[in-house]
């Protein structure tokens, strides 16, 4: 019988009794009387041998299986049937026969005990027969509600399908519209792209001749600075004042060597002095410079007579007064902020190069072309937004679509919805087919105790359990995860949980979707009641 009429059985079983008792030896149940039959010998129900059938019940156990002494406490392996009509039959070792303790219900096992029973069977009948009524109601009321939930799955269903397929042809208008605005796109970028590079390679020609006459005015104002005679020329003299120009820089800068630089000659004109700066332009330090560092010390005879050799300039070219002046003003100048100038080594002959203002606005036409190009950008962008969001949209319904809902899709009301239960110190949400979370009451965060796996019940109800997996991993221990049982109710709640094993939890989950119909009550199945 499939185990959904289990739980009514017990019911059809008391309100059907049978008016007639079947005879048979004490202890025995209905279901085994064709063994026990008085006008021919007994065979033990194991087969190991076969006595006279006056040896059965005879207070002597002559079978190993215990099956000759049904109704007596002979045999320790023994098992006495209780009748309990009016009630539920059941089964209890024969150690408890005429033990002076009632556990038969009719009394029956306490036959020569002298144990004061009373007969409760009709008692316990009528009440299992309420509750087993009260259950039935449920039943009877829950599976309404599947009916119906099986209809607005079906209408569900067909409202999927349907959307699905309006998604999938506006899929194909969106990737018509996106090619369309790529090709569109990609047109107006590429004279975009001509008009930002022609503007770009105006600006650096620009940039060009400013870096340009930058270095035609610095080479002036060097050659001033070098022409320590104000001759109106700069000779082998003038040049070894300035030991950071020892090409080789070797710590000995001699005549020979300032001659080359000024192309074999003594002295150089400004006209001449050109070719003279692109020798040194990338070593000369500025006398004006109040960063300049020391330069490479000359040989001795080379030096500059000094009041203290220990200084590389004297005191009267750079004035300790005028530093601190110059750091007066570099801190009250606001533009500054914290801004420190690089060494001047490393930015000697290139410091200006960085002052040559900002790349001036794109002209009208660019700007019109940019504005075009940004344009279509745009609007590609948005296209392809919108078709990812619909492949979002179809993967979603797809999925849904053919999501294992129950044989008639009788749990797809489920799948969007979260339930929760409140315990003394944490709160349990479980949101059916997606995962099962774990929140203190008073501060902290939430736990994963998995994410949905399968359904998990047995062969003949799979879907009687559900099964949540790779949860947060406990400490030193496993991954978390939790055991759904569900069972039938008239409302979808969670009604219990708890962790029978580390990090395994379980849930009792009751909803309408699980009730199956109850049988009528006029089955067959009273017909095989017994007292």
């Amino acid at each position: 019988m499939s185990c959904r009429y289990l739980l009514l059985l017990p019911l059809l079983l008391i309100m059907g009794v049978s008016a007639v008792e079947v005879q048979r030896p004490r202890g025995v149940p209905l279901s085994k009387r064709q063994f026990y039959e008085e006008d021919k010998p007994f065979t033990c129900l194991d087969g190991s041998r076969t006595i006279p059938f006056d040896r059965v019940n005879d207070d002597y156990c002559d079978c190993q299986d215990g099956s000759d002494e049904p109704g007596t406490a002979a045999c320790p392996n023994g098992s006495f049937h209780c009748t309990n009509a009016g009630y539920r039959p059941g089964f209890i070792p024969s150690s408890r026969i005429n033990d002076g303790i009632c556990d038969c219900c009719d009394t029956t096992d306490e036959y020569n005990s002298g144990a004061a029973c009373q007969n409760t069977c009709r008692d316990l009948g009528r009440k299992e027969k309420e509750s087993l009524q009260k259950l039935a109601e449920i039943a009877k009321e829950g599976f309404l509600l599947k009916k119906q939930l099986i209809q607005e799955a079906k209408r569900g269903l067909e409202e999927k399908k349907g959307k699905l397929s309006e998604v999938q042809v506006t899929k194909k208008d969106l990737e018509g519209r996106v090619e369309a605005l790529r090709t569109a796109k990609e047109t107006v970028e590429q004279p975009e792209r001509e008009a930002k590079e022609r503007h770009l390679k105006a600006w650096e020609d620009e940039k060009a001749v400013i870096r340009q006459e930058k270095e035609k005015v610095r080479m002036a104002s060097v050659f001033l600075e070098l022409d320590n005679d104000s001759d109106g020329l700069v000779s082998v003299a003038d040049l070894l004042s300035h030991a950071e120009l020892d090409p080789d820089s070797d710590g000995s800068f001699t005549e020979a060597e300032a001659q080359g630089l000024l192309g074999g000659v003594d002295k150089v004109d400004t006209f001449a002095f050109e070719s003279v700066w692109n020798n040194i332009k990338e070593k000369y330090v500025s006398e004006a410079s109040p960063d300049t560092p020391a330069p490479v010390e000359t040989p001795p005879q080379e030096k500059r007579d000094s009041d203290n050799d220990s200084e590389p300039y004297p005191d009267d070219d750079i004035p300790d007064e005028e530093e601190e002046d110059d750091e007066d003003d570099d801190e009250d100048d606001p533009d500054e902020g914290d801004y420190k100038s690089p060494p001047a080594t490393q930015t000697q002959g290139r410091k200006d190069e960085d002052d040559e203002g900002t790349m001036p606005p794109y002209d009208y036409e660019t700007q019109n072309l940019i504005d075009a190009a940004q344009k279509a950008r745009d609007d590609f962008d948005e296209a392809e937004r919108a078709l990812r969001e619909v492949d979002d949209q179809m993967k979603n319904l797809d999925k849904e679509i053919s999501f294992d809902f129950g044989p008639n899709a009788e749990f797809a009301h489920l799948y969007d919805q979260c339930y929760e239960l409140s315990t003394s110190e944490y709160v349990y949400k479980l949101c059916p087919f997606h995962r099962v979370s774990q929140k203190p009451k008073f501060g902290g965060s939430e736990t994963n105790l998995g994410t949905w796996g399968k359904w998990a019940g047995p062969e003949n109800d799979i879907y009687s359990v559900m099964k949540f997996e790779h949860g947060t991993g406990c400490w030193q221990g496993p991954n978390r995860s939790t055991t759904v049982k569900l069972t039938c109710g008239k409302e979808t709640v969670v009604t219990s949980t708890s962790e029978p094993s580390r990090c395994e939890y379980l849930m009792e989950f009751i909803s309408p979707a699980v009730c199956q119909e109850p049988p009528s009550l006029d089955s067959d199945v009273h017909k095989h009641a017994e007292l």
